[in-house]
């Protein structure tokens, strides 16, 4: 039986860190979903279908194991869907993890079958957030080695 996980998120930018837990999520699973939530409620930088062609752009030629797929409601509705055993979620610091436990237990509750996986971000990577990309890149800093270097052609087209 193939090991199967989803990594989820809203990659509004993708950034290296995502990449890093995708490439050490893949290490760990034989198929890495990745699972961009469409959340109509946010306004993001890059529309679904940019952050899936980025995605894929970025993705599919180091990690042949990994999809990249698109969904909206439950996380572990969506997993039983796709017939997945786990949830992989990176953490950053302790606040990412006071974030994430609350969900981790509820996501058990929901679908005990389902098992979260917390991978700690790198070292290079323990500060860099979407948010915060996007924020320096608005007020003219470099983002330089925080994403991949596509992320930062689109995010200059956005100018």
């Amino acid at each position: 039986m193939a090991r199967r996980a989803i990594y989820p998120g809203t990659f509004d930018p993708l950034t290296n860190g995502h990449v890093d837990i995708i490439a050490r999520g893949c290490q760990l699973f034989d198929e890495v979903i990745v699972a961009l939530l469409v959340n109509p409620g946010k306004s993001p930088m890059f529309t679904v279908p940019e952050r899936v062609e980025i995605l894929n752009q970025v993705l599919t030629p180091r990690f042949p194991q990994v999809r990249i797929e698109t969904f909206e409601g439950l996380l572990v509705d969506y997993c039983r869907q796709r017939e997945v055993n786990a949830i992989i979620r990176g953490v950053r610091s302790f606040k990412d993890y006071e974030y994430e436990l609350p969900m981790v237990l509820m996501n058990r509750r929901l679908n005990p079958d389902v098992e979260t996986v917390l991978l700690v971000a790198s070292e290079d990577n323990s500060y860099v957030s979407s948010s915060l990309i996007k924020e320096v890149f608005n007020l003219g800093g470099s983002i330089d080695g925080l994403v991949p270097d596509l992320v930062i052609e689109r995010m200059r087209q956005k100018q």
